[in-house]
């Protein structure tokens, strides 16, 4: 399943809470895409996802945003996405 966080009004840390509520409220394989502003979000959110072992299977730029789509991955799964 697809769900959609728009963390773009939000100021850090509140960027890695919402993010990481998020990726806590859905399914081992689901898929998260987060609209955010480049720097500080930007990096911390892909700082998050690889601390955590999920993926991010794609980055894209619309205008001023940026889509960072992550799939969720099990605590215990140490595999890569392919």
């Amino acid at each position: 399943m697809l769900y959609f966080l728009d963390i773009t009004q939000a100021r850090c840390p509140m960027t890695l809470v919402r993010t990481k509520l998020k990726l806590s409220q859905i399914d081992d394989g689901d898929l998260l895409d987060v609209q955010l502003l480049e720097g500080e979000p930007f990096d911390s959110v892909l700082r998050l996802v690889q601390q955590k072992g999920h993926r991010v299977k794609e980055i894209r730029k619309e205008r001023e945003y940026y889509h960072v789509l992550i799939r969720k991955q099990s605590s215990v799964s140490s595999g890569t996405e392919s």
